[in-house]
């Protein structure tokens, strides 16, 4: 029986090594499913970010026709580098909403002034709370929401030049 404790430490590090090979073998998986794509927009009501700009409600979303929901901030680089895109699907007839996330108006509208608004409705959300609720983790993420107010699709991320023709599809097979 001496010479099985003996070797218990050899069989337990084996053990170890073993599941943390396999661990580091599996691919990942990068994909983040979200847990709001298919349900109602939460409800909500958010005052206007700008002056310029009326504030935005989850009823703002229901009104019947497929709109795109862009979560940003002032703050945000890749919030910039996806604002050319954005003004191409507002030019191309897209409806964008949004919700500044921990914004102030100044710098909300130094922002717009200088990238461009490509908004129907902005809301300001200062502490994140609808962020949160809408299963949105980060700057920028963008929704496609349909007539009803059903959340269709969460892109993470910036909008690239490359994901506005599926963009266009799924607010189309939306309406």
């Amino acid at each position: 029986m001496n010479r099985w404790l003996l070797w218990l430490p050899l069989v337990l590090f084996s053990l170890f090594f073993g599941a943390v090979a396999t661990g580091l073998m599996m691919p990942k998986d990068n994909i983040i499913e979200s847990k709001m794509v298919g349900k109602p927009m939460p409800s909500f009501a958010l005052p206007a970010a700008i002056e310029q700009r009326p504030g935005l409600s989850s009823a703002d979303l229901a009104r019947g026709k497929p709109t795109l929901l862009n979560i940003f901030a002032s703050w945000c680089l890749p919030c910039i580098a996806e604002a050319p895109q954005l003004l191409a699907l507002q030019r191309a007839g897209v409806e964008i909403n949004a919700i500044a996330s921990r914004d102030t108006p100044e710098d909300v509208a130094n922002f717009l002034n200088r990238w461009g608004n490509p908004y129907t409705r902005i809301g300001s959300d200062t502490t994140s709370r609808v962020q949160l609720e809408i299963g949105s983790s980060g700057v920028p993420e963008t929704f496609v929401i349909d007539g009803n107010g059903i959340i269709v699709h969460q892109h993470i991320g910036d909008i690239r030049q490359d994901d506005i023709a599926m963009i266009k599809k799924l607010l189309e097979d939306a309406g």
